[in-house]
C-alpha cells in the first residue's frame, strides 16, 4: 500500500496580539450619562409643561430632540470598555 504524502509546508499560526487592554477615554461614560438625562428630562418637561418657553416653539418636534440626545447615549454606549 503506498504511503501518503506529508505536508510539506508549517501549518499557519497567526502572530501573537498584544495583551494590552483597551480602555475608555475617562470623558465616554459621564457624557453619556449625560447624554440619557438630557434626554429623559427633556421629553418628561415636554409633557408636563408643555407651554413652556422654547418648548411651545418646536411642538413635537421635542420628542424627536429627546430621542436623539437617548440615541447619542446609547452610541456612546458601544464604545464603553
Amino acid at each position: 500500500m503506498p504511503k501518503s504524502h506529508t505536508r510539506k509546508k508549517a501549518v499557519y499560526t497567526p502572530p501573537q496580539k498584544s495583551q494590552q487592554v483597551k480602555v475608555s477615554p475617562r470623558w465616554l461614560a459621564p457624557v453619556m450619562v449625560t447624554s440619557w438625562i438630557i434626554g429623559i428630562l427633556w421629553i418628561a418637561v415636554f409633557y408636563i409643561m408643555p407651554t413652556a418657553p422654547g418648548i411651545v416653539t418646536l411642538g413635537n418636534w421635542n420628542l424627536l430632540v429627546g430621542f436623539v440626545f437617548i440615541i447619542f447615549g446609547v452610541v456612546l454606549s458601544t464604545r464603553w470598555r
